[in-house]
This record gives C-alpha cells, structure tokens and sequence, in this order.
C-alpha cells in the first residue's frame, strides 16, 4: 500500500481523532478553571469621561502616582504604605446619605474577606476633605467597624485627592480641578496591583461586582499580585 493510499484510509480517523482532542482539552481546560492574568488598564483604554485630558492616549506604563494623605488615625498614609500590597481604592465622604453608604457596606464585606491576608488592604479617599477630618474620619470607621491595619480613611488637600482620581485611579466624571465647589463622586471600585497598576474597575454599589472583585483578587494573588 503506498503512503497516498495509507493516508486516505486514515483521514477520517485523524479528523474523528483531532476532534476528539479537542474536546478533551476543553473539558480538561474547564475542569481545571485554568486562570488568566487580568488586564492592566491604561488611561487610552477607559472611557475619556473618566480620565484627565492629559493623559487620555497612554497606552502604556500607567501607574498610581505617589500620595501624601492623612488618615483616621492621623498618620500619615503614602504609596510606601501600600508598598507590595494588592488595595482596593474608592472615593467617598462621610456625609453621603445616597451611594456611600452602600459602597462602605461592601467594603466592610472585603474586610472580612481579606482579614487574615496580609497581601490586601484597603484604601478610601474622602472627596470632601475639608468636612472630613480625622475625627470626622475616625467616628466614621468606628460607626463602619474598620479595622486600621487593614483599610485607611484618608483625607488631605483637596487638588491632590482630585487629580489622584482622575490621572491615577480614572475613576472620576467630574470635570474640574479640585476648587471648593468640584465634587468627585463616583460608585468605582478600583483593584490595584503589587506595581500599582490598575487591574479592575467596578460599581461598589453591586453585590455581584463585588463577588468578581474578590475573585479577581484571588487571580491575582495566583499570578504573585502583578
């Protein structure tokens, strides 16, 4: 028999064959969960609404910047502090009687989760720093039960918490520059990795997001936080 003859004979085999393959892979693949990286979110790849003008083509090398806030406990809170953690970061104040609360009540559900993980923490910036001192900030967590190891409240200069929002975290809609009368609100969550880079965005006000955040999380951490 030549090889020609050889292969017809087999042809049907080899399709049933690599079919079959398949399949099996994909099963094997769904059995596993096999886990992906997640995406590292760039300012060119969020909607423009959200992200300073300055910055809204990056496509590459986006990082939170460096911060100087204040926290609950009146210490000073800086990306050293953050330094080889994965953090979740959102925008409140303490005054919200609309979407806060709820966001803070999520919050308090990821503390509980990631209580006993030294890799997580947790970091919200008030948007009215100037009503948010550090009593004001300190009730606040005691109200919420946060725990000072795990997630800081924090306050500061009005200008720098605005352009944090907007050219680190791209989280804001808000136009303006941090005057006295600009107001960023936002319902964003946003998951940040051990490089501080931005690897999730979502609503603090949805429970099923807030189930994909701490799932995303354990992504992360399976992948060394980076």
């Amino acid at each position: 028999m030549s090889f020609l003859s050889f292969f017809k004979d087999y042809k049907k085999f080899g399709i049933f064959f690599s079919v079959l393959s398949v399949i099996i892979l994909i099963i094997i693949y769904n059995i596993l969960n096999v886990k992906h990286p997640l995406p590292i979110y760039q300012p060119g790849m969020v909607s423009e609404e959200l992200v300073d003008s300055t910055i809204q083509h990056q496509l590459k090398y986006h990082k939170i910047g460096d911060f100087s806030l204040v926290n609950q406990n009146g210490e000073t809170i800086t990306q050293e502090t953050y330094k080889d953690k994965i953090y979740v970061s959102d925008f409140f104040f303490t005054t919200c009687q609309t979407i806060c609360p709820i966001m803070t009540d999520h919050m308090y559900q990821i503390q509980k989760e990631i209580i006993n993980d030294d890799d997580v923490m947790l970091l919200s910036h008030s948007v009215t720093p100037k009503i948010d001192s550090v009593a004001q900030l300190k009730k606040y967590a005691k109200e919420k039960g946060v725990i000072d190891r795990k997630w800081n409240l924090v306050t500061g200069d009005k200008k720098h918490i605005y352009e944090l929002a907007r050219k680190s975290y791209l989280a804001v809609k808000t136009d303006g520059n941090g005057d006295a009368f600009d107001m960023i609100h936002t319902e964003n969550f946003m998951l940040i990795d051990k490089k501080r880079q931005i690897r999730g965005f979502y609503d603090g006000t949805q429970q099923e997001d807030i189930k994909r955040l701490l799932e995303d999380i354990e992504t992360l951490k399976y992948f060394g936080g980076s």
